[in-house]
Parts: C-alpha cells; structure tokens; sequence
C-alpha cells in the first residue's frame, strides 16, 4: 500500500498487504486503471487489479467477445493484454500515482510464463500484489487446465513462492467439482490468499438466426446472475482454509458487499458493475466505512464470517 493515511476498516490480508478498504476493483473490468480514474476517486478504495498480464502481448479473441445477458453479460475477451514489456514501461508509472493498493493479474500458457512475468515483475517497485489467474473460462487449453486440478495448483503456487517474497492471490474457478480441494492445494503451496469466484461458463445466441452471440460461442458468464453461486463458494471455502479470503460475483450494492463478507470473505472485488456505475468502488467503500465506524458496530473481524446458519 502507498504512504497514505489509513482509513477504517484497514484489512490486513497478510504477507505486506494491507488494504485502506475491503473494497477492489476486479481484474478486465477496470484496465489499468487511468481511464476510469477520471470517473471515480481510487484513493477511496483498498486497491486495483489490473487487467491481466502475460508475458508476450495478446490480442484475444475475435470480436463479438460481450454480450449482455439477464442481469448480466456474457464476455469472450481471451485475455487480451499489452504484454509484460508495455506494462512496466507504459501502465506502472501511472499505477505508482495512485494512493491504494496495486495487484497484478498475471495469466499465462504454461508455468514458466507465470514465472517469467513474476520474476519480471519483482524487480519493479511500487506493486503490492500478485493474483495469479489459473481460471479463465475462454481461453482454451491454458490456465484452465491448472485451475481445475489439485497438484496443477500445487505445482504452480509452489514454485511461484519459491521466486518471490511479494503477496500471492490465487484467482479460483467455479467450474470444478470441489472448490475447496483447490482451494486447500494453493493454501498448502504457500498461497496468501484466495480470490473467488472467476466467471461461470455460460453462452447467448439468437434462436432466429441460430447462431451463438459470441465469436466463441461459449464464455464467462459475470454480473448479478452468479451471485448465490459466488457466495456458495466463498462460505466453502472459508471454512476449508484459514488463509484470508477475497470474494467476487454479482457484486452491484453496499448490501451485495455486506453479504460476501458476513459469509466468510476478507474483502470483497467488484468487477462488472464498474462498467454500469464506475464510482460504484467508491460508493461501496463510503457506505462499508460508515457500518463499521458506527458505534456498537463489529470490527470487520467479528463481523466476517459470522453467518448463523443453525
């Protein structure tokens, strides 16, 4: 986190990151952060992720890559990126102006990207963190397949901890059959955190001209749609691991934020509606500080996880 003061609730989510909120802006929603930065305040917020990085520039998948769907949208985009290089020459001097915490997405094809671009990476200052995406549901054959298997995970958070000391956020799909065996494989490797949940697989055509709406056909489903399936996840896995946990899916409101949080969630990310209201971060971070700094109030301690379910 930038030198700044620090505004309550301050989460701690170990290993140096410290966030001034609970409230991230998530990964592809958000770019790298200057073109919405003339919308919102960022400094209100506990941090940005960045649109994901990998080590050569990608251009994605061909276009149509979003659709909207109800209460939510559909996107294809395949990961499209400026590459490693153009992001520490031309995104992180902007990233270093900013007053909250950077984390840095990172995607690859094979383990010795990931490594690459974190090795990269750890020799430029002024970022925070790493979430390392193993979950992306359009992108064929690559950070899927590590994303859905045990030991793929436990391989690659192994050997991304032994290169650096920097926080790591695993980024987890909910398109497997248990999430908390994932979940648990990144916490035993050396995994700080855990960020849940990546889209959900899903598609939109038009019946009349038979035809699906994405390029792709298939991508991943975000926004308020996923919702209940988000928190499902996140009360599992919050109650499978003891590493913090920062959930997303279908956030939109204060109270959206509120019940991630009640359920398990450290912090929280807010991705699609920043395309809808980008102040949306700010709005949410204003309203979350006002709960907890009104007196008789839980600290975000006592109040996370504390779910009555009997």
């Amino acid at each position: 986190m930038k030198n700044s003061s620090t505004q309550a609730p301050a989460i701690n989510l170990g290993r140096g990151l410290t966030l001034k909120s609970p409230v991230l802006l998530a990964s592809g929603t958000v770019s790298y952060g200057e073109e919405l930065s003339r919308l919102t305040d960022l400094s209100a917020i506990g941090g940005l992720v960045t649109k994901a990085i990998s080590l050569e520039p990608r251009t994605g998948n061909p276009p149509r890559r979003i659709a909207e769907t109800p209460c939510g949208m559909v996107n294809a985009i395949g990961l499209a990126n400026v590459g490693i290089e153009r992001f520490i020459a031309d995104k992180v001097p902007f990233l270093r102006t900013l007053d909250t915490s950077i984390i840095v997405n990172i995607a690859g094809r094979s383990i010795d990207d990931y490594l690459e671009v974190v090795s990269r990476l750890d020799a430029v200052p002024g970022l925070d963190a790493y979430e390392i995406n193993l979950s992306c549901p359009n992108v064929k054959g690559e950070c899927m397949i590590m994303g859905v298997s045990p030991d793929a995970t436990r391989e690659i958070v192994t050997e991304l901890r032994a290169i650096t000391s920097r926080h790591l956020m695993i980024k987890l799909t909910p398109n497997v059959t248990s999430i908390s065996s994932i979940a648990l494989a990144a916490e035993a490797a050396g995994a700080d955190s855990l960020s849940l949940i990546n889209t959900v697989v899903g598609m939109a055509v038009d019946w009349k001209k038979r035809r699906p709406l994405l390029t792709n056909v298939t991508g991943g489903l975000s926004g308020p749609a996923i919702k209940p399936i988000a928190l499902a996840k996140v009360w599992e896995v919050y109650n499978a691991v003891s590493i913090p946990v920062v959930g997303m899916g279908g956030i939109a409101s204060f109270d959206d934020a509120m019940e991630f949080l009640v359920t398990g969630a450290s912090a929280i990310q807010i991705g699609t509606m920043n395309f809808v209201q980008p102040d949306i971060g700010e709005k949410v971070a204003a309203a979350i500080e006002k709960f907890f700094s009104t007196p008789g109030a839980p600290t975000p301690q006592e109040f996370k996880g504390s779910l009555v379910t009997g």
